[in-house]
C-alpha cells in the first residue's frame, strides 16, 4: 500500500520554511529571502517516491497580525494546519525556543495532525547549546536545511507518520499551483532583494497576462504599490530600476517557463492596498471570514 498525505511547515518569520521546502523537492519553488515575511500565501511542493507522496505546504510566518494582510497570512497558515496530515514545526534554533504552535498559530484548539519538531539551522550554534537544546526537547530532531543535514531523518518521520492512501497528483508533478503564481512570486523576490526598506513590503504583483504558444512566452505584470512615492522608486531614474527589475526576473522565470519570455511590466498605484479588504480579495489572498478561524 502507497502512502500519501499534506505535510505543513510551520514557524515564525525566516525559521527556514521556504528553503526546507525547495531543498525536500529539489526544485526552487519558493521565495528565499533574508527579509521576513516573503512567503504570502502557501506555496505547495509535490515530493513522490515509489511508494510515497508527500504534498508540502510552505505557510507564511506566524506573526501577530497588524493589518489586513498580515490577517490573510495568518489564515492561510492556519488553513494549511487545519488540512495536514502532518505538521513540522520549524524554529530557528540559532535565535528561537520552540513555543506553543497553538498559541503561535492563535488557533481555536490544538490541531489533530501529529507535530514534529524541528530545530533548525543548527550549524549556527555551539555543541554545548545543540546538548542543551537535546536535553530540553529530546523528541526534536535537528536540521541545518541551507545544506541538507537532517533532512533525511526528517523525511523518514514524515514518512512513518503519513496515511495510508492512493497517491493524490502525478509522481511527475512538482507542485499544483499555476506557471502564473511562480512567476509572480520569480517577480516579487527579485523586488525584495533590490529594493530597500519598507518598498518591498508595499508591493504586490498580479499577473495581467499569460499567453503561451509563442516565443516569446508574452507575460503582463502588474506591480502594485500603495504610494506615488513608492511608484517613483520602483520606476526609477529614466526607468533604470524596472528595466534592472525585469532582467533579473526574466533570468530566474525563463527557465521555469522553459522558453524565451517578453515580460512587459507595469507600476500601477492600489492605495493602501495591505489594508483594503477588496484590494486583497482582488490580488487572490483570502481574509478569514468573521468570527471564524
Amino acid at each position: 500500500m502507497t502512502k500519501a498525505g499534506f505535510v505543513t511547515i510551520v514557524g515564525k518569520p525566516n525559521a527556514g520554511k521556504s528553503t526546507l521546502l525547495n531543498r525536500l523537492v529539489g526544485e526552487r519553488l519558493a521565495i528565499v529571502s533574508p527579509k521576513p515575511q516573503s512567503t504570502r500565501d502557501r506555496v505547495v511542493g509535490i515530493l513522490s517516491d515509489e511508494t510515497t507522496q508527500i504534498i508540502l505546504l510552505d505557510t507564511p510566518g506566524l506573526l501577530e497580525p497588524r493589518y489586513s494582510l498580515h490577517k490573510a497570512m495568518q489564515h492561510a497558515a492556519q488553513q494549511a494546519i487545519a488540512d495536514a496530515d502532518v505538521i513540522v514545526h520549524l524554529v530557528d534554533a540559532s535565535e528561537d525556543l520552540p513555543g506553543d504552535l497553538v498559541a503561535l498559530a492563535q488557533l481555536p484548539r490544538a490541531p489533530k495532525a501529529p507535530i514534529i519538531l524541528v530545530l533548525n539551522k543548527v550549524d549556527r550554534i555551539d555543541a554545548p547549546r545543540r546538548a542543551e537544546l537535546a536535553g530540553r526537547f529530546p523528541h526534536a530532531l535537528f536540521l541545518a536545511g541551507g545544506q541538507g543535514e537532517g533532512v533525511d531523518d526528517l523525511l523518514h518521520a514524515i514518512r512513518a507518520l503519513l496515511p495510508e492512501s492512493p497517491f493524490l497528483y502525478d509522481p511527475e508533478d512538482v507542485s499544483t499551483q499555476q506557471l502564473r503564481f511562480f512567476v509572480g512570486e520569480f517577480l516579487r523576490e527579485v523586488v525584495l532583494e533590490q529594493l530597500d526598506d519598507e518598498v518591498p513590503y508595499g508591493i504586490a504583483v498580479e499577473i495581467e497576462e499569460f499567453r503561451e504558444g509563442r516565443d516569446p512566452v508574452y507575460i503582463r505584470a502588474v506591480m502594485h504599490v500603495e504610494r506615488e512615492s513608492q511608484k517613483r522608486i520602483v520606476i526609477g531614474e529614466g526607468g533604470s530600476r524596472i528595466k534592472a527589475i525585469g532582467q533579473a526576473a526574466r533570468s530566474r522565470i525563463e527557465p521555469l517557463v522553459g522558453s524565451r519570455i517578453f515580460l512587459d511590466l507595469w507600476v500601477k498605484v492600489l492605495p493602501n492596498w495591505r489594508r483594503n479588504a477588496a484590494a486583497l480579495a482582488r490580488l487572490g489572498y483570502r481574509l478569514p471570514e468573521e468570527g471564524h478561524q
